[in-house]
């Protein structure tokens, strides 16, 4: 019997690194993978098409909205982000362990049809931190920062609504906790008597 893969929201601030902690959480564990959402946005440098995003009109989003094709879908400054439900759920059902990378709004929606997600929040060790890392990717106006940081207060005032809560002060221990939670839910009991069956059967024949 094939266990049910582990549903993940993994959410933070932006500029607190959860892109890189996720792409090297990825790279140290089996069996995981992030899913692919829908964005309205404008494709930035170095981004691939079905990779980083699912790149699509506003017209095309809201048609695949209204269908009821996505799991969650938001709002973020202007642009729209939703997560296929088929893809999610098919990759579950398979046994595979899924990250959604998306905000508060998003992981409520999530929580109310799939409520045995478990939620990870990344916050960054200082406002000051973060600010210097919004500063230091060289991509955004002053004013569009300064947005930034509005809407990272308001995201992390959100962080008692997850089950953990990940400090990025530094990034190698910030890894290996959140490898520390994936190991943790794959070895309680529910999920091991499934993927250990055969074994407990040996030991209590």
């Amino acid at each position: 019997m094939q266990a049910v893969g582990q549903l993940y929201i993994i959410s933070a601030p932006s500029g607190a690194g959860k892109t890189s902690l996720v792409a090297a959480l990825l790279q140290r564990v089996a069996q995981l993978e992030v899913s692919v959402s829908h964005t309205t946005r404008a494709q930035r440098p170095g981004e691939q098409d079905g990779v980083n995003y699912h790149f699509v009109t506003p017209e095309v989003f809201a048609d695949l909205d209204a269908k009821g094709e996505f799991l969650e879908q938001a709002e973020v400054f202007g642009n729209r982000y939703g997560t296929s439900r088929q893809a999610v759920e098919s990759r579950l059902q398979a046994g595979q362990d899924v990250i959604l990378e998306i905000d508060w709004q998003g992981a409520r929606q999530v929580r109310e049809c799939w409520p045995t997600a478990i939620g990870i929040f990344i916050l960054p060790p200082s406002r000051e931190a973060l600010q210097a890392r919004l500063s230091g990717r060289g991509q955004d106006s002053e004013t569009v920062i300064a947005g930034r940081m509005q809407q990272a207060v308001s995201e992390m005032s959100h962080h008692a609504e997850y089950d953990y809560l990940v400090i990025n002060d530094r990034f190698e221990l910030a890894l290996v906790q959140m490898e520390a939670i994936v190991t943790a839910q794959r070895l309680v009991h529910p999920r091991q008597a499934v993927v250990q069956a055969e074994l407990l059967g040996a030991l209590l024949r």
